[in-house]
């Protein structure tokens, strides 16, 4: 069992690198990750007989390229891959071990820009890029999306069919589509931290295993494409919004406001880290875009000894500019509660009148409780109330919905 674990442990940290070399070789995503498993499944039945080799890596490396050289012979409907794969080969392996021991930054970028490819839908997207950026397997990807393992597996296969139904190269995209790509690759570990930050559906608000996941991989994106300011923003707000996540809920899973939150529990060393990288894309010299804008708003939170001390001026600056980028609904609800703090609930609740109309807003729980919570302020319990219960109407778990009720009964409460 603990050589099992070793081997699986080691998929994490191999197997997306071994995808990614096997890849750009043969220009077969599907084919590269299942000559990566047989690799692995190779080592799971030899090492335990013969044990762990001293450079595990470059035998899995060499494993899966005898695999992919027999699977060339052997299949019949490989043949236009065989001369690709056999090419010049003359009864001697080429030396992939010195390959699969040196750093290969651009074969894991060819990977990760494919599995966000734009062909694929956003849910196919994450699911991929989880699986072979990520090392996730298809049971641990459906347990953190709380997803029948079925279907995930069914979502992997079909972006991968999808992928050779287009014919999308296994490659990395040109200078030229770059910032596109990258905007897209950025997104899907946005989307896939924040469903670990604020969980869209089940019983539990925060997923912590897909957010630690969402800011490795960033962590890993960073180093790749050190000259991208977006991509450390992306790392930093994430690392900045995780720190708090002692606090943001109770011991009953409840939702705890910032306001209320012990500062004390949040996690200096991640703060540190997510700072750091914030000074990283500062540093670059280029105008900030949206990532690093969200992350220097985190950073004055959690700069700020107490809620007290937050730098709200500055804030609201901040999403002023957010606003100009983006046209999100969102950022604009966000904005409005630093416009609260600034000018007052007065203003901050005309600022949100707009959304109400906007129907991107319409399923947004969030809007009614900050609309709510503006009300309260205003001593206009009965509205109050009123926005609170929709609220909590539309709130995706039991614990949200909970706390928006306990405060639509405390306005009630007020109102009488």
């Amino acid at each position: 069992m603990e050589l099992r674990a070793s081997v699986e442990a080691l998929w994490r940290i191999e197997g997306p690198q071994l995808i990614a070399t096997l890849a750009r070789r043969i220009g077969d995503l599907d084919i590269a990750e299942d000559l990566a498993s047989e690799a692995f499944m190779a080592a799971l039945e030899q090492w335990p007989v013969e044990g762990m080799p001293p450079r595990p890596g470059a035998w899995l490396m060499t494993t899966a390229w005898h695999k992919a050289i027999d699977r060339a012979r052997r299949e019949e409907t490989a043949r236009k891959k065989a001369p690709l794969l056999v090419a010049g080969y003359d009864g001697e392996l080429p030396d992939v071990t010195a390959e699969a021991l040196a750093p290969i930054p651009d074969d894991l970028l060819t990977v990760v820009f494919t599995t966000c490819h734009p062909v694929l839908s956003p849910e196919s997207r994450v699911a991929l890029t989880l699986r072979l950026f990520g090392g996730l397997t298809t049971e641990e990807i459906a347990r953190a999306f709380l997803a029948p393992v079925a279907t995930i597996g069914q979502r992997i296969s079909r972006a991968k069919r999808t992928l050779a139904e287009a014919r999308v190269p296994v490659e990395a995209p040109s200078a030229d589509e770059l910032p596109d790509r990258l905007r897209a690759v950025l997104e899907v570990l946005y989307l896939i931290f924040n469903e670990g930050y604020s969980a869209s559906s089940g019983e539990t608000m925060v997923r912590a295993d897909l957010a630690i996941e969402a800011m490795r991989m960033g962590r890993v994106l960073a180093g790749l494409l050190s000259s991208e300011p977006e991509v450390f923003g992306l790392t930093a707000l994430m690392e900045l919004q995780a720190a708090r996540f002692r606090t943001r809920v109770d011991e009953d899973g409840v939702p705890v406001q910032l306001e209320h939150q012990d500062r004390h529990r949040w996690d200096r060393a991640l703060i540190e880290h997510g700072l750091r990288m914030l000074d990283r894309a500062f540093d670059l010299a280029r105008p900030l875009g949206p990532y690093s804008l969200q992350a220097a708003i985190a950073a004055c939170h959690t700069r700020a000894a107490t809620f007290a001390d937050t730098d709200w001026v500055a804030i609201l600056a901040l999403y002023d500019a957010l606003a100009q980028l983006t046209a999100s609904p969102v950022v604009e609800l966000n904005r409005a509660v630093a416009v609260c703090y600034v000018d007052g609930p007065a203003a901050a609740l005309a600022a949100t009148e707009p959304l109400v109309e906007d129907r991107r807003m319409a399923h947004y729980h969030l809007l009614g409780a900050v609309r709510g919570d503006f009300l309260t302020r205003l001593g206009r319990h009965h509205e109050a109330a009123a926005e609170l219960a929709r609220a909590a109407e539309l709130a995706p778990t039991r614990q949200e919905r909970q706390l928006l009720l306990d405060r639509m009964t405390t306005a009630r409460t007020a109102r009488g």
